[in-house]
């Protein structure tokens, strides 16, 4: 009777297990088979993958200027392919959890065409190619918003609101919290000038933005165009941005990229170059670098990875090898 029992149960047992391998096997060929999980990259055991890897840090994507006006406008409505600029890009942009850059142009309905001068501006429908790269934020304090003055900036804010895109550089903090980490960012236009300074106003602005968040970031449109490196009164104002109180700075306006260093432990990239733009006369200024800097759950800085780009098409950016 014992010998039965023991016999029934392995039997039993025996059976269970080829259930449950039945089971997995086949819900791995059901995966694999399904075009549009494979798609959104579910095939075979990415499923899986994707569920354990998921982690409690959050990553920011931030990149060098976006010009979306002139030439690289031109280039879209011939192509009737307002994501053509992205293309090569969006699925780094959108994987992160914060994506942020300078837009160096104001957004009009009215937007003339173009092809050269140094008045910018650009259509809405160029707008469709931050939505399909996720984009979260853009910084607005540069010299070129105010090329249609303060109706084409109040225009421009109108249009990126209307995308739920954040704009910066209005002379407020604008916050966005990611799994309990509150991130914040300003932004502030110093171009052209040798040895820039905050006003105290804007200085009150960012000792009092560290305040209220864990990360605070602050973008700067600074330095003078077309040096590889940060002029001496760039660094001397970094440093004392970081002082009072900024997590990492990100500079632009020189379009090249320029050197970048660790102050008092905080990331400052004096600038990034060119992401989009059509400045397609010279190699440096067809390069631009992207970063992606990722934080753990209490907002501290855990890791930093630096994407060098190229656009060799008309304003459209790829990865490439450093």
């Amino acid at each position: 009777m014992i010998n039965f029992i023991r016999i029934l149960f392995l039997t039993v047992l025996s059976v269970l297990v080829l259930y449950l391998l039945f089971v997995v096997i086949f819900s791995f060929k059901v995966i694999g088979s399904d075009p549009y999980l494979n798609e959104l990259g579910f095939e075979n055991n990415k499923f899986m993958e994707k569920i354990v890897e998921e982690q409690p840090e959050i990553t920011i994507f931030t990149t060098g200027d976006v010009m979306l006006g002139r030439t690289v406008m031109i280039k879209a409505y011939e192509r009737e392919n307002y994501l053509f600029p992205f293309e090569k890009v969006a699925d780094e942009m959108r994987d992160a959890d914060i994506t942020f850059f300078n837009l160096e142009n104001p957004v009009m309905e009215n937007c003339p065409y173009h092809s050269s001068g140094y008045t910018f501006c650009a259509r809405s429908k160029m707008l469709d190619g931050l939505v399909f790269s996720g984009v979260d934020v853009v910084n607005l304090a540069n010299n070129h918003i105010l090329n249609y003055g303060n109706k084409g900036f109040e225009e421009t804010r109108q249009h990126l609101g209307e995308r739920n895109i954040l704009a910066t550089g209005t002379g407020e903090l604008i916050i966005i919290e990611r799994r309990g980490v509150v991130f914040g960012f300003l932004g502030f236009d110093k171009a052209q000038q040798t040895n820039p300074k905050l006003t105290q106003a804007e200085i009150d602005l960012v000792r009092g933005s560290d305040m209220q968040v864990d990360v605070l970031i602050v973008s700067m449109h600074w330095g003078v165009e077309y040096q590889d490196k940060a002029l001496p009164g760039v660094r001397t104002l970094a440093k004392e941005i970081v002082g009072y109180g900024a997590d990492l700075i990100v500079g632009h306006h020189p379009h090249w990229v320029q050197d970048w260093e660790f102050i008092d432990g905080k990331p400052v990239f004096y600038s990034l170059g060119n992401f989009i733009f059509d400045q397609m006369w010279s190699e440096e200024t067809k390069k631009g670098l992207a970063v992606k800097l990722t934080y753990d759950e209490d907002g501290n800085l855990a890791d930093y990875e630096l994407l060098p780009t190229y656009m060799s098409s008309w304003s459209q950016p790829e990865f490439v090898e450093d």
